[in-house]
């Protein structure tokens, strides 16, 4: 099963004593690409600093609600212009825990979504008891690509997400009893979800209580593929397909053997549309 993760925070200090390892266990498990997403001014540069160490790791940049008050423009400014920086992410508003004020929340929120216009990138939308603000901020500032990470909404959010062209992204938290996202998930069409882990937080079932990873990830596309009722591998390569294309990820060279048996490049693959 080929998989995209979509949202892991590989920076973080719950990976300092195996990060490689575990990095390398991923590529060799099924994960293909891995997102490893900035919220604060030291994740966003330590998410670059691990992109560019590996091939398949891409970063975003963003200031978090939480961290709105630390808002440095210019340092996304320089960060959106990295080759390896494929978002602006993770922002948005956060009204459950309300660690930053509303209005710098709001503030915030809006230059970072009119600077992804701007550089022309995604955004990655953390939403927490903030609806119809994050929806109108959004429109406000005319984002036409956005995917709300960890999505928690109703249904009737859902179709107001999926209605203003943006995406929709379910964690392990699919997993837990109290869930309340099968209706989102049976309604949402196979072209506009990704799946993500959000690690080291929200381990699926029956991983509770222990560090998340994107090992996990399979355990989410096997959740989304029991409500759909298809397969596991069906949901994984659709959500593949969504990320790789929201991502825009670039085009890796495409290697053949010439006649003396060595590689060489004669083409590039296209990237999707």
């Amino acid at each position: 099963m080929k998989l995209f993760e979509t949202h892991a925070h590989l920076d973080l200090p719950d990976f300092n004593k195996d990060r490689e390892a575990l990095i390398t266990k991923c590529f060799s498990s099924g994960i293909e690409y891995i997102i490893n997403i900035g919220f604060n001014k030291e994740t966003s540069l330590n998410s670059l600093e691990l992109a560019n160490k590996h091939t398949h790791i891409f970063a975003t940049a963003g200031y978090h609600p939480h961290d709105a008050t630390d808002f440095d423009a210019e340092l996304i400014k320089r960060l959106a212009r990295e080759k390896k920086v494929v978002a602006i992410g993770e922002i948005g508003l956060d009204f459950f825990r309300n660690l930053s004020p509303y209005t710098v929340q709001r503030e915030v929120f809006a230059n970072q979504a009119h600077l992804a216009v701007a550089y022309d990138l995604p955004v990655v939308i953390h939403n927490r008891d903030a609806h119809q603000e994050c929806y109108r901020i959004l429109k406000e500032e005319e984002v036409k690509h956005a995917v709300f990470h960890c999505f928690t909404g109703d249904i009737i959010f859902a179709e107001q997400v999926l209605e203003a062209g943006w995406m929709i992204s379910f964690t392990g938290a699919i997993t837990y009893a109290n869930s309340k996202l099968e209706d989102v998930i049976r309604m949402v069409p196979m072209d506009r979800f990704m799946i993500e882990t959000d690690c080291p937080y929200l381990p699926p079932v029956p991983h509770r209580g222990e560090r998340n990873s994107p090992l996990f990830l399979h355990l989410v596309a096997e959740k989304i593929a029991e409500i759909k009722e298809i397969t596991p591998v069906e949901v994984a390569q659709h959500a593949f397909d969504n990320a790789y294309k929201f991502f825009r990820i670039p085009a890796e060279p495409v290697k053949t053997l010439t006649k003396s048996g060595s590689k060489r490049k004669t083409r590039e693959r296209k990237t999707k549309k």
